[in-house]
This record gives structure tokens, sequence and C-alpha cells, in this order.
């Protein structure tokens, strides 16, 4: 498996999972606090989360197909990007497993 794989992956965890925690923070403002302009802050980083998810699962399962993953393991890891703080957490724990198989593309020789 090539690292590439394993960076995207780690990338679009981090990236939903802060997103996920500012909606939740969003929704808390919105509805618990009534604060003003949470409204908007909600509705915007809802948005985002909602089309950057869909980018994480498709990450996810390249991922978790390249890395010959159990069906039960894989599942775990696409529904990561929707409890909160998961995704990091599962990304740390998956990072961890699979640094042993990744492998860096040779680096090309310079032929004189």
């Amino acid at each position: 498996m090539k690292k590439s794989v394993l960076t995207r992956y780690r990338v679009m965890a981090y990236v939903t999972g802060v997103l996920l925690v500012l909606l939740t923070l969003g929704v808390i403002a919105k509805y618990l606090f009534k604060m003003d302009g949470a409204a908007g802050f909600t509705s915007v980083v809802g948005i985002a989360h909602g089309w950057l998810y869909v980018v994480y699962l498709v990450c996810a399962f390249d991922l978790g197909s390249k890395a010959k993953m159990r069906v039960g393991r894989q599942l775990w890891v696409l529904l990561a990007g929707t409890i909160p703080t998961a995704a990091f957490f599962v990304e740390r724990r998956v990072s961890r497993e699979l640094e042993g198989k990744v492998t860096d593309p040779a680096p090309a020789v310079a032929e004189a």
C-alpha cells in the first residue's frame, strides 16, 4: 500500500473531525444557548461537513480496500466521521496499525 493512501485518509479524518466538532458546538450554541448567528454558522459548517464527509468516505474506503481490512473494521472507520471526536481516535489507531504496511515509492535514480 502506498503512503499517499494513508496520508489522504489521515488528512480527511482530521478535516472531517474538526468540522464535526465545530458543527456540534454550533448546534449546542444554536439550540441550548440560543446565540445569535449560530444558525448561519451551523448551516455553513453543516454543508461543508456533509460534502467533505463524502470525500472522507471515499478515502477511507480506498484505504480499507487496499489495506485488506475486515468488513466490521472498515465500517467502524467509515462511521468515525459521524461521531464527534471519534475520527481522531480511529485515525490514530489505524495509522499505527498500518505504518508497517506502508511502502515509500523508490526514489528516482538520476542517469548520467
